[in-house]
């Protein structure tokens, strides 16, 4: 019987081996939109053929339609394969009981503990996300789980988690030809801690093909699967469709020079970059395989010439603006849904305003201090805001990343955030900060948090040292905003 080729095996973490290149099965949401059902039996069965030729390794989330349930059939039938999936919470408290009823539900659907279990948050301002993801490494410690991965984080927020101690295994990022943000400081940090990323969006949503190249920019009307959609607002923040077109004709002709595809091309770009495990390309179970094509993937490398040729084309583009996962959080909202600030703006929020004189709010955050010492976390008064001086102390007490003065101001910044957005204003209303360090020696690593942050506000700024903070705190940082 003739050997079959197979795409190639890796390890994204010890115990957690992978096919390089994963299967999404994201596109099972968008086959049963509208009513639509889809035969999960024959999915089922092709998730065997994907399985048998090698494409053993699956990624799909809770709200990926019936995905975790086809894999249950799919495992009913005796197939084996990895499986990754998502757990997508609403913010709120992240209690024990509700983390492993969460992720219960999609270990009920699978029929058995995945081999990666996900996690994605939609606002960083609400802290409970590391309650759910200290609660999933108690999970992993008594065998509930196996690898914990996170999906759609920032470097930031990457950092605040690994230096608390959980054991990240994966995050799982856009990273294609299109949207290049976790090239630079995301990779950096992840080859220094042992985490691999899984790159999605390699194809564009499928523009990063022939079908498009030398084609007029389609209508936003002619333009309707989801993945599209979200890679249609890529093509406009990168530099708009003749930028786009000019990325094409040089990756076309590389692939025309190794005598493979276009995607072929875009994939293997992302694939190369050490930091990426494996990536993620998207099947429409039942419709449509690519796996022949795919699998060349594997028959060619880009070289410095290529690269060169690539690097030349990204020069005529802007850089998507942010760092992974902003389309998520911020505007320009690079989403199927568009503009997410309606969504974002209806997730709970940490803190309550309450008014305690007439024309004056203030926030408290719950600590046991305010009240006993007579302050709040923030107060407004008309429309100014001001902040207390903040410390990196987590809901229960204890120190959110105990030594590291950048990981303290990212969280730190997080907790001003959402005190001024529970009274009404945003960063870009903060017109003055100061930051107080124990060591002087921090300045730098706090000071390029605080530039992120600040990027666009640039408000007026204090920064020393002291001889020493109340607390095991390397930092402290107090904030005054005008809103309007």
């Amino acid at each position: 019987m003739p050997h079959r080729p197979r795409p190639p095996r890796t390890l994204l973490a010890p115990g957690l081996p992978a096919s390089r290149i994963v299967t999404g099965l994201w596109q099972v949401a968008d086959q049963e939109r509208d009513g639509r059902s889809l035969d999960y039996a024959a999915a089922a069965a092709a998730m065997a053929d994907y399985a048998d030729a090698g494409f053993d390794s699956f990624d799909m989330a809770d709200h990926y339609g019936g995905a975790e349930e086809i894999f249950a059939k799919f495992r009913a039938l005796g197939g084996n394969a990895s499986v990754f999936t998502k757990w997508v919470p609403t913010p709120g408290p992240m209690t024990r009981d509700v983390v492993r009823e969460g992720v219960g539900r999609s270990i009920q659907r699978l029929g058995g503990i995945p081999d990666l279990m996900q996690f994605h948050w939609w606002s960083f301002r609400h802290p409970a996300w590391l309650d759910a993801l200290r609660e999933m490494a108690a999970m992993r410690a008594d065998g509930s789980l196996k690898h914990i991965g996170v999906t759609n984080f920032d470097t930031d927020h990457l950092r605040v988690a690994v230096k608390n101690g959980i054991p990240i295994a994966t995050n799982q990022v856009s990273f294609s030809l299109l949207d290049r943000r976790a090239a630079g400081a995301l990779s950096d940090f992840c080859l220094a801690n042992g985490v691999k990323i899984l790159a999605y969006g390699t194809l564009g949503g499928g523009f990063l093909s022939e079908r498009w190249l030398g084609r007029d920019e389609p209508a936003e009307a002619d333009i309707t699967d989801w993945s599209k959609m979200k890679y249609r607002r890529f093509i406009g923040a990168m530099g708009g469709w003749p930028a786009f077109q000019r990325l094409l004709r040089e990756a076309d002709a590389i692939a025309k020079k190794h005598n493979v595809s276009l995607s072929n091309v875009a994939t293997r770009w992302s694939l190369q970059h050490e930091a990426v495990g494996a990536v993620i390309l998207g099947a429409r179970l039942t419709e449509a395989e690519h796996r022949a094509d795919n699998l060349r993937l594997f028959s060619f490398a880009l070289d410095e010439d290529d690269q060169a040729r690539l690097r030349h084309a990204f020069g005529e583009t802007q850089p998507i603006p942010g760092d992974c996962g902003d389309e998520y959080r911020k505007p320009p909202f690079l989403t199927a849904s568009g503009d997410l600030s309606h969504h974002l703006d209806s997730l709970p929020k940490i803190y309550t305003a309450a008014e305690f004189a007439p024309g004056r709010l203030r926030v408290d955050s719950g600590s046991i201090w305010e009240e006993s010492c007579g302050y709040s976390r923030a107060v407004r008064v008309g429309q100014r805001i001001l902040v207390s001086g903040t410390t990196a102390t987590h809901t229960d007490g204890s120190v959110v990343c105990p030594g590291d003065a950048g990981g303290q101001a990212i969280y730190i910044l997080d907790k001003i955030a959402a005190a001024i957005e529970t009274l009404g204003g945003t960063m870009d209303d903060v017109i003055q900060t100061r930051v107080w360090l124990r060591d002087a020696n921090d300045w730098e690593s706090v000071g390029r948090v605080h530039g992120r942050v600040f990027a666009t506000a640039r408000p007026a700024n204090t920064l020393l040292e002291v001889a020493r903070l109340v607390g095991p705190y390397a930092v402290e940082i107090e904030a005054e905003a005008v809103v309007g």
